[in-house]
């Protein structure tokens, strides 16, 4: 089962945070942790913390399962409201600072181990019907 945490108005550019999102897209959770931690961008820090309320979210839907299994199936980061101001400039002129902010949302799912693919099989069964064509 999936699980979602969503990090909302976080003052950072959304530019910057996408970074560090393309950076852990798909990987597993121990993984996108360690190059969160070990990542010098300002983000990393809130980025991390939505990951592990995303671990934490995940654990209570599904009784704390086991967290090993898990990778970042989703994450993207929208922009949010922009703050205005005005710099002082020559000649009694101002300039517009725009001040960003973003929107990040994680979904975690669990890898399925159960999968069996019967591929082996089946071409064999092609590979004998394609030698009794050219035989004949």
């Amino acid at each position: 089962m999936e699980a979602v945490a969503r990090l909302r108005n976080y003052p950072s550019s959304p530019r910057k945070m996408r970074l560090l999102a393309d950076l852990i897209r798909g990987k597993s959770v121990e993984s996108a942790l360690a190059a969160l931690e070990h990542s010098p961008k300002h983000a990393a820090i809130p980025l991390r913390k939505l990951l592990l309320n995303a671990i934490n979210n995940w654990k209570q839907k599904n009784d704390g399962g086991d967290e090993s299994r898990l990778y970042i199936k989703t994450i993207y980061v929208d922009g949010a409201r922009i703050l205005k101001r005005m710099r002082p400039a020559p000649q009694g002129r101002g300039y517009r600072i725009r001040k960003r902010s973003n929107h990040v949302t994680i979904i975690l799912d669990a890898k399925e181990t159960n999968e069996q693919v019967s591929l082996p099989a089946e071409t064999e069964n092609t590979q004998n019907t394609n030698n009794t064509e050219t035989e004949n």
